[in-house]
């Protein structure tokens, strides 16, 4: 009987133990895909950041471009002489 008992136990246990495997089973392969979908989801969005920077550099390199071409305008042009402003006279006279 006791034979039987124990047989018994071991059975129940190897019977848990395996359900319990196959439920970790199925939680982990959740979780692989998951991560699968968010793996694929980081990878487009790296590729568009790729993209972006990209088009900034271009749009960088464009505006150095310009603003030196306007810097290099700038100096060839003459400079303007400024003239001190001369004050008025004041028609008032002090009276002391």
């Amino acid at each position: 009987m006791t034979r039987k008992n124990t047989l018994a136990s071991f059975v129940v246990a190897v019977v848990l133990s395996l359900s319990l495997t196959a439920c970790k089973d199925t939680k982990t392969l959740q979780e692989n895909e998951q991560l699968k979908a968010q793996v694929a989801d980081l990878q487009k969005q790296v590729g568009q950041l790729g993209n972006n920077l990209e088009t900034v550099t271009a749009d960088r390199d464009e505006l150095m471009k310009e603003n030196t071409a306007l810097k290099a305008k700038a100096k060839a042009k003459p400079a303007k002489a400024k003239h001190a402003a001369k004050k008025k006279k004041s028609r008032k006279h002090r009276q002391v």
